[in-house]
């Protein structure tokens, strides 16, 4: 039991929630809340601790005890010294720390499967929410640039709904260049612009491919654009110039997968 705020393991913590540096120094990350942890547990997610209140366990046993068991090491903590770290509104008593080596690395890109490609998104939340629509629908995989959020910062994790254990990814130092590499393999790349673009509910995604999503406020980069081998758009009916970019890589992602291959 950690009764004490000044524990080391408690510091050790609060600086893997507060810094994507702590993170990657580490590879350790956070996912707090009962369902978080408990999908981290049923998705093979390599626990190294697990931090719980005795509130939460008596309240969740199944879960308490399923995650004792997959945790290399478990810790009670006092309500106060849980409360010090949470990183959500209303703590739910269950925190979990995990290996960034979650075994879904994405190495290879094959024909005929589909993905999505992610350049400079920087909203935790949309990043999260793409995740997690990405895995819903049914993508083989997701690219990220360099620049992106960082894919294991608590909000993204949990905006994910657990999606960041199990979908695969990787992170593309140079985006462009790789995404040329992609195109010049024979691999379609559609660039969703609203610039020359063609409709995407008209398009063919039955050959796969890879959808690129991009910027928040800017969109895809025009280097970026000019390396893929279609444009798509969105065609919009009112007066709104664009979508929120979760909402928008929503529906591409929607009808990109629907045409199966």
């Amino acid at each position: 039991m950690i009764t004490s705020k000044d524990n080391e393991m408690i510091k050790e913590a609060a600086k893997l929630i507060a810094g994507s540096k702590e993170r990657r120094k580490k590879e350790r990350f956070v996912a707090e809340g009962v369902r978080l942890c408990r999908d981290a547990a049923d998705s093979g997610a390599h626990i190294t601790e697990f931090f719980y209140t005795a509130e939460a366990a008596e309240k969740n046993p199944d879960d308490y005890r399923k995650l004792c068991a997959a945790a290399d090491r478990s810790y009670e903590l006092g309500k106060a010294v849980y409360n010090k770290i949470s990183d959500t509104g209303s703590p739910q008593g269950f925190m979990c720390i995990i290996d960034t080596r979650l075994g879904t690395a994405l190495t290879d890109i094959e024909k005929g499967k589909k993905y999505a490609a992610l350049e400079n998104i920087q909203d935790p939340s949309n990043l999260g929410t793409i995740l997690r629509t990405a895995e819903a629908v049914g993508a083989d995989g997701v690219i990220l640039s360099s620049d992106c959020c960082d894919i294991f910062s608590p909000k993204v994790v949990r905006g994910s709904m657990g999606a960041v254990f199990r979908l695969p990814f990787l992170i593309a130092e140079n985006f462009t260049a790789y995404i040329k590499e992609l195109t010049g393999k024979g691999i379609p790349t559609f660039a969703s612009t609203p610039r020359n673009a063609d409709n995407i509910q008209l398009t063919d995604f039955t050959k796969g491919g890879i959808m690129l999503i991009g910027n928040e406020g800017n969109g895809l980069r025009e280097e970026t654009i000019d390396v893929c081998s279609s444009r798509v758009m969105i065609p919009m009916l009112g007066r709104a110039e664009s979508l929120n970019a979760a909402a928008a890589a929503a529906i591409l992602l929607y009808e990109m997968m629907k045409v199966t291959g």
